[in-house]
């Protein structure tokens, strides 16, 4: 990307002037070489969304921005019901609720290095991974409305869990407003089989232990020491979202028409809040939100008992759970008065600081907990929302390392033999459905997840608590 006529802030933090239809500025946290490293695409997408209706502050791009439908993935806007703003498909994504929830586990990586390959093979047997993937639960119709509608509660309330889950979850486990029938037949019928699955394409479940702290109070906070063992599950609604987005981009797109919202990008299509189109885009995708809790609530489930099978010895908790792709109202500060927001997150994560009461209890005192996930075989972290980042960004970070390179580029560099090979020699075991799966995502295709961290940490974003590394990866 061009710097020349971007306006420089910060060392993190750069502008694009409002010009032409915008109707605020365009706002990107980065390096300069993260920025210079990003395709011309994502100003233009920021620039984009800078002109739909209702826009409040500023159109967002995090550190790990990308080009993406629409929105960039690393986007964040927030809209004004009250000012006539949209609610966008783009916005929030294909896969609804794509997300991260990380699991202590009690141990420390020396308890867990004699049996780390029979571990991941468990875990790998255990989970069903990859495209299409399948798991033992088969839900009709009626009983996949409930999973829509109750989210991770309803899991829980099934036995896949514990009550105590819930408090470690964003909505404690269910985001309100969901409704069935807002959903096509056609998307319930292509999730019937997929609770309890972690999918294909950049999904993964990963054995990682905590290398450094760099936040004592948090990480005690969350429960983190040096050497501790975590899990990092990573997935979302799986069909069921894309099927939702499919949809309504159909439908958000005749109102576009419909409303006289001008449309720069096919994906960008809109509709007011307020609009029935809008309305029923929000149900629905509060269904993919559920649907993605329960998924990663029920993989939870599996966890523990293939660590009860292995480790016995094993107490395996909820750290936290967030996700990076939704729309969510929230209220925050415009002009001096707090307003209801509709706030679109596209691969990026909601970072909320101190005391919030919506916060468990146990971290309302030093933050909310952010869990970037890095590419395979690289550092993951923990970071801590900041009331900082409340203010510049709508109380969001980055989501992850962001790629660099498209998958058919991947393919074309590497085989997945070789990348398996490549980490079993540095010590971490990958299990995956694909060996093409493993090529597209090589760790090279991500930018440098320790820089993207580093820029949201120093811009204010996030603060940093932990580094993990991994031991195990298993990919779809």
């Amino acid at each position: 990307m061009e710097i020349k006529s971007l306006v420089k802030l910060s060392d993190y933090e750069w502008e694009i002037p409002k010009s032409g239809a915008m109707r605020v500025p365009g706002r990107i946290f980065a390096s300069r070489r993260l920025l210079e490293e990003m395709d011309e695409k994502v100003r233009e997408q920021v620039s984009n969304v800078a002109c739909l209706p209702g826009i409040v502050k500023a159109s967002i791009a995090m550190p790990d921005a990308h080009w993406g439908y629409g929105f960039p993935i690393g986007g964040v806007a927030a809209f004004d019901p009250d000012d006539g703003g949209v609610i966008s498909v783009g916005g929030v994504g294909y896969d609804i609720s794509c997300g991260v929830r990380c699991l202590r586990t009690g141990l420390k990586r020396e308890e867990i290095l004699p049996v780390l390959e029979e571990l991941i093979d468990e875990l790998f047997a255990t989970i069903p991974a990859g495209v299409g993937s399948e798991g033992k639960i088969k839900l009709s119709i009626s009983q996949l409305d409930e999973v829509l509608v109750g989210g991770a509660r309803w899991a829980v309330a099934k036995g896949y869990g514990l009550p105590e889950d819930l408090d470690y979850i964003e909505e404690k486990g269910c985001l309100i407003g969901a409704d069935p029938s807002c959903v096509s037949k056609e998307a319930k019928k292509r999730q019937h089989r997929q609770v309890g699955t972690l999918g294909s394409g950049n999904h993964y479940l990963e054995v990682q232990y905590v290398a450094e702290i760099y936040d004592a109070e948090a990480a005690e906070a969350f429960g983190l020491e040096l050497e501790d063992v975590v899990v990092s599950i990573h997935c979302g609604s799986r069909a069921l979202g894309h099927q939702i987005a499919t949809d309504y981009l159909k439908v958000l797109a005749q109102a576009a028409k419909k409303y006289g919202i001008p449309i720069r990008e096919k994906e960008l299509v809109c509709a007011p809040i307020r609009s029935p189109e809008g309305e029923r885009y929000y149900r629905a995708m509060a269904c993919g939100v559920n649907c993605a809790l329960a998924n990663r609530q029920v993989i939870t489930h599996l966890v523990r008992e293939v660590f009860a099978e292995v480790v016995p010895e094993a107490r395996v908790t909820v750290l936290y759970d967030i996700s990076h792709n939704t729309c969510k109202i929230e209220e925050h500060p415009v002009n001096g008065k707090r307003k209801k927001l509709y706030v679109h997150r596209k691969g990026a994560t909601r970072a909320w600081g101190p005391g919030r009461p919506e916060l468990p209890e146990r971290y309302r005192p030093v933050g909310q907990p952010v869990i970037i996930g890095g590419s395979m075989g690289t550092a993951s972290y923990i970071l801590v929302g900041t009331k900082e980042g409340e203010e510049k960004a709508f109380g969001s970070a980055c989501h992850g390392a962001g790629r660099t390179m498209s998958r058919h580029q991947a393919l074309k560099r590497w085989r997945g033999e070789q990348i398996i090979e490549q980490l079993r020699k540095r010590g971490i075991i990958v299990r995956a459905k694909s060996k093409r799966g493993a090529a597209e995502e090589a760790p090279e295709a991500y930018k440098d997840v320790n820089e993207v961290v580093e820029v949201a940490h120093r811009a204010g974003l996030a603060r940093k608590v932990a580094k993990v590394l991994p031991l195990g990866c298993i990919k779809g």
